[in-house]
């Protein structure tokens, strides 16, 4: 069973594909236009997208492209009756998983649905757990408690570090040779502000205590205990 957003203003096709999914036990909301479909994907979490390209408002397309621009990964299938290749290509570029012509089978539909599913399940199998905390580097996710909690770019790399080492003690200079890039000028003060960053987030979604705890006159470690 899956969680699926379905964007479409085509009511009677959009009942049928409903009926269909719902039938299959998957778990599905509906909503008619762009504006109302980017607003529950950044609300709420679903395991695949059905988009389609034409919708009041904010096109699918470019729903799509601000959705992706946000950051997030979740598997989005293109519904559409454009049928041309270039039409294809501006959606997979676009950041689309997959393409559907319409009129499609729904047995296909399905099936397609089937391989987003396992093809996300295979990316976040190399996932990082600690304390409830649960990092997915493929997917650049962090959640806590099963909320999701955004991180810049360079939080997420010194989260993802300290975590594949758990109670290892770096110092600061260690910690940047392996997080910042060798070109990077980056200096203990940046460190010090990222980590800082990184720890008040983590605080305010939840965290019990210092996730990333300073040991004086040694440096940080991942306290996993």
């Amino acid at each position: 069973m899956a969680k699926i957003l379905l964007v479409e203003d085509d009511k009677t096709g959009a009942e049928i594909v409903v009926h269909w999914l719902e039938a299959e036990r998957h778990n599905i909301d509906h909503v008619e236009n762009g504006d109302d479909g980017l607003e529950y994907l950044l609300m709420r979490q679903y395991d695949v997208v059905l988009l389609d390209w034409d919708l009041p408002g904010k096109s699918g397309f470019d729903l799509l492209r601000e959705f992706r621009s946000k950051g997030h990964t979740t598997p989005v299938i293109m519904l559409t009756g454009k049928s041309n290749v270039q039409d294809k290509e501006d959606g997979l570029d676009g950041g689309a998983d997959d393409y559907l012509t319409k009129p499609y089978s729904l047995k296909e539909l399905s099936a397609r649905i089937r391989a987003q599913v396992r093809r996300s399940s295979n990316l976040t199998s190399n996932q990082l757990e600690f304390k409830g905390i649960v990092l997915s580097p493929e997917q650049m996710r962090l959640t806590l408690n099963g909320k999701d909690v955004p991180l810049l770019p360079k939080e997420f790399s010194l989260l993802e570090f300290f975590m594949r080492n758990p109670d290892r003690v770096f110092t600061a200079e260690a910690v940047m040779m392996r997080v910042w890039s060798t070109d990077s000028e980056t200096s203990t003060d940046a460190f010090r502000s990222t980590l800082k960053r990184l720890r008040q987030k983590l605080e305010a979604a939840g965290a019990e205590g210092s996730v990333v705890e300073t040991v004086h006159g040694a440096g940080y470690r991942f306290n996993s205990k």
